[in-house]
């Protein structure tokens, strides 16, 4: 390309045309002026004559520099005009250029700039015709590399993850490094990692190294905490600079349950500072509904907080049945329970009927025995309503007869008369220690002190129900900690005291983690891994890189420890997670996490997404050509005298139009039409396309040879199959779409999403083929599973199971267990059955979805497998011998049953076919 300051020229030699342009000074100068109409009868004599010497006027002189302009226009724009070009040492060399994204929540605020650049950086490439390879930090992939013109395509696709690259993602980026030179342009999201210096010298090896980096400032908060009364944040900036101001929105659920911003404060960074905190007094109904904060402006995960239930801080009212100790407080027996729940609970005090309208989270009662009718009546009603009751023992319950002859309904066990201590009638020999808590108790997990022990005790009656309610349990297997549901709340006993009378459990750390557990208090620090320990929490909402909530009711549950301490990454995403009593908010920012910016080597050249945008200008001068040229048809009708009156006024603007919406001149394409009515006269299958050639060519083979297989097998006669591109085609078109994963197939745009979650709830099927049957199970970590779990996050795709075998889809046509491809394995996921799906008497199968599942998950390859050439001949080995043949046989039955299956929905489900199957079954 040739410069000219901020223009240049990709055929600068089509410039020498300007020279030509004096001669239309003589070309383009003979138009004859427009004759004068006089009435005389005498001219009529001159009928017929002819004149041999015309004389021509010249041309006017701004009619003929309108000419030269047209084609000065012409000629610019043919030589490839380009406003703002790059330099040649930016987009120099001829070679392969691999493009390096670290693709993290960091890069999400000025996405749209960097896909822009990358945008620029393709056409540069394609320019100089060098291939282009793509490389996510996050999530790593082998490299392959493309024409520029095929990389474009799926920048759309390109979007960042709302995680950081970690080591281990870099080691796998090395390893995905092609052999051989090439160029590289890191697109950096400025933050600093240890890991990237190993990543920068493996690339600088290969070729020239260049780093585009934004100099926009960057934003992240921490969790929000409540400390003193009051909400504290803490903002983080990448960069120190001059004072600067941000708002802070906190966002929640407004009385009417619509989602409102409840909140504004300003955050102040002081000159040169990287930090700044603010402090936002709101009263507990506020705090309760609040479920983000964020920084207005920005777009990333970073900069949002969502808060879980350490701002809503539960109400426990204590209640204890004596307080005779004569001011020696650490024999009270709320001593201990005070210290444990006063960071992380609002406590009530005052009797029992006074906090009960106050309807607090909690009640603990503390060595309280008998409670009156009229409290009895409150309290029951409170916990089924969704209260918990949370009781210790003492001497008054044990010399109590509360739950003796029958069991209290504010009692989770019957007890014994007495109790159990060391030296007493039901005596030990000494103190006991407490056995490991079993996996389905809420304490699972939880390290016990060596030093914890318990001496005295009351004891449970034998019963068929105490088992099932023991959460908790000494040594020798009697029960410590025991817990019913009562409507939709729960009564729990501890069998000791509260404080330190009949155990030293109070005065551990166990205490206050047990507590914790039972949701009594709700906060769970986030580094703090023995208390999750053993625990798995189920996603509720989870952020993407902008920082904006989906849904998670297909993401798997994660391990408690894993959610207080494992790095963010695709098994692990921001967002929050719900146990069994409570909410914990995993964010981006954890409480002692820093904002660091990238220092590059001085040997690397740092270039920033704010420099001018490359403007292609050839397509306006073209377009301005073309309207001069329509002036002067106007210009030259009008001085020959052709245009008068209204039809001047109408030619013009018809011209005009013509000029400047040269589309509608041009004739409708009918390809679109005849494909739509191709895809409706007759059944069709399709398949998605995945940009990969042989993959494409080979689904299209299979479905071929399965439509082959249905048109003489059955009654159904398919035309042949049809590639669906998910951008631009139609979808209603077909009953069946197959669609290969492989690891690089782009993403979807969020309006193919939109089109084919309306496919899937309008009654069509995906079948999805990782086509890794042979190396992994569905689920597994081949690239292709990755990326299925990528393209399918935002589909509407109801709860999986593996196919039962008393599915109909094992017998829509032909009875099947198995569903091979070039692959044999049973693995196949199918829409999950309704909970309530049971097997009754007298009927063979179970009455499941009443509905085609929608989709259709394994890996077995079945393209291959169905893959017939022209003449009838399979394209693709299925095992060996008779043994292969047989395998192929039974994918084609199963591609049979499929396409059956949605057609004709649930139809052999009916029980009028009963006889026949379990005829058939009886063969």
């Amino acid at each position: 390309m040739t410069l000219f300051g901020v223009l240049g020229f990709t055929a600068p030699w089509l410039l020498l045309g300007l020279l030509a342009l004096p001669i239309l000074w003589v070309i383009l100068r003979a138009v004859p002026p427009a004759p004068i109409r006089r009435r005389f009868p005498g001219v009529a004599l001159l009928l017929g004559l002819r004149d041999d010497e015309q004389v021509s006027d010249r041309t006017p002189w701004w009619l003929l520099l309108l000419r030269m302009l047209a084609v000065a226009a012409v000629i610019v724009g043919l030589a490839g005009p380009v406003l703002n070009p790059q330099a040649e040492d930016s987009a120099g060399g001829t070679g392969p250029l691999l493009v390096v994204m670290d693709a993290s929540w960091a890069s999400a605020d000025d996405w749209r700039a960097r896909q822009t650049a990358l945008d620029a950086l393709l056409t540069r490439a394609a320019r100089d015709d060098r291939t282009v390879g793509l490389l996510r930090l996050t999530e790593p992939e082998t490299v392959r590399f493309q024409s520029a013109d095929v990389m474009r395509t799926r920048i759309e696709g390109v979007l960042p993850n709302p995680w950081e690259p970690s080591a281990e993602t870099v080691e796998r980026a090395l390893a995905a490094l092609p052999e051989g030179a090439f160029d590289s342009y890191w697109m950096s999201d400025g933050l600093a990692r240890d890991s990237r210096d190993q990543l920068l010298a493996a690339l600088e090896a290969r070729g020239t190294v260049t780093v585009f980096e934004s100099p926009r400032s960057l934003y992240a908060l921490e969790p929000a905490r409540f400390e003193d009364g009051a909400v504290q944040i803490t903002a983080h900036r990448l960069r120190p600079g001059p004072v600067s101001e941000v708002t802070l929105t906190g966002q929640g659920l407004d009385p009417a349950g619509n989602p409102a911003v409840l909140v504004r404060s300003p955050v102040t960074f002081e000159a040169d500072a990287t930090t700044a905190t603010t402090e936002i007094a709101l009263p507990a109904e506020l705090r309760a509904r609040m479920t983000r904060f964020e920084i207005e402006g920005s777009r990333s995960a970073g900069a949002v907080a969502l808060t879980d239930d350490s701002l809503r801080r539960r109400e426990v009212a204590l209640i204890a049945g004596r307080d005779d100790r004569e001011g020696l407080e650490l024999l009270s027996p709320l001593h201990y329970l005070s210290r444990a729940l006063e960071p992380t609970a609002e406590l009530l005090d005052g009797a029992l009927t006074d906090v009960l309208p106050a309807n607090p989270d909690v009640i603990v009662l503390a060595d309280v025995a008998t409670l009156s009718p009229g409290e009895r009546d409150a309290v029951t009603e409170w916990v089924e309503s969704g209260g918990m009751l949370l009781r210790f023992a003492g001497p008054r319950l044990a010399a109590s007869d509360v739950g003796r002859d029958a069991e209290d309904p504010l009692m989770p066990v019957r007890l014994r008369a007495g109790g159990r201590s060391v030296g007493g009638a039901m005596s030990w020999g000494e103190p006991k220690a407490i056995a490991p808590f079993d996996e389905d108790s809420p304490f699972h997990g939880l390290a016990i002190p060596p030093d914890v022990t318990v001496s005295s005790q009351v004891m449970a009656q034998p019963d068929p129900s105490l088992a099932s309610r023991v959460i908790a349990q000494l040594a020798d297997g009697t029960p410590l900690v025991t817990r019913k549901q009562v409507g939709q709340g729960q009564v729990v006993l501890f069998h000791v005291t509260a404080n330190a009378d009949w155990s030293t459990l109070p005065l551990s750390g166990l205490f206050v983690r047990m507590l914790e557990r039972l949701a009594v208090s709700s906060s769970v620090g986030e580094g703090e891994a023995q208390d999750l320990e053993g625990t798995v929490w189920q996603p509720v909402t989870v952020l993407d890189a902008f920082g904006r909530e989906n849904e998670a009711d297909t993401l798997p549950g994660v391990a408690g420890e894993d959610l207080a301490n494992a790095p963010l990454g695709p098994d692990l995403l921001p967002g929050l997670y719900e146990g069994e009593d409570r909410a914990v908010a995993r964010n981006v920012m954890g409480g002692d996490a820093v904002l660091q910016p990238a220092a590059w080597p001085e040997r690397i050249a740092v270039e920033g997404l704010s420099r001018p945008q490359e403007t292609p200008l050839s397509g306006w001068l073209i377009a301005l050509a073309l309207a001069l040229l329509a002036a002067d048809i106007v210009a030259s009708l009008a001085l020959s005298g052709r245009l008068r009156g209204p039809r001047a006024g109408l030619a013009a603007i018809g011209l005009a139009l013509l000029t400047l919406s040269p589309q509608y001149a041009q004739a409708q394409d009918t390809t679109d039409e005849s494909r739509a009515v191709a895809a409706t006269t007759d059944v069709v299958l399709a398949h998605v396309l995945t940009g990969d050639e042989q993959v494409d060519e080979l689904a299209r083979a299979g479905l071929y040879g399965l439509s082959q297989t249905l048109y003489f097998r059955t009654s159904v006669e398919p035309a042949d199959p049809m590639g669906v591109n998910l951008e631009t085609d139609e979808l209603s078109f077909f009953p069946f779409l197959y669609w290969p994963i492989t690891a690089d197939q782009p993403i979807p745009s969020d309006a193919a999403y939109a089109k084919l979650n309306e496919y899937l709830r309008s009654g069509g099927m995906i079948l999805f083929d990782t086509r890794d049957g042979d190396v992994a199970d569905f689920g597994g970590d081949t690239p292709e599973n990755r990326r299925l779990r990528q393209i399918a996050a935002p589909l509407d795709i109801p709860p999986l199971e593996p196919v039962p075998a008393d599915h109909v889809l094992t017998r829509t046509f032909y009875l099947l267990q198995d569903f091979p491809g070039r692959y044999a394995g049973r693995d196949l996921w199918v829409e999950a059955a309704p909970p309530d799906a049971e097997l009754v008497e007298g009927m063979p199968f179970r009455n499941l979805n009443d509905n085609v599942t929608p989709v259709v998950i394994g890996g077995n390859d079945w393209a291959s497998a169905w893959a017939m050439d022209e003449n009838g001949n399979p394209m693709v080995p299925v095992g060996s011998g008779f043994g292969g043949e047989r395998q192929r046989e039974i994918a084609y039955r199963f591609g049979v049953n499929l396409v059956m299956h949605v057609l004709t929905g649930n139809y052999k489900s009916d029980q009028v076919h009963v006889p026949a199957l379990l005829d058939r079954l009886g063969n």
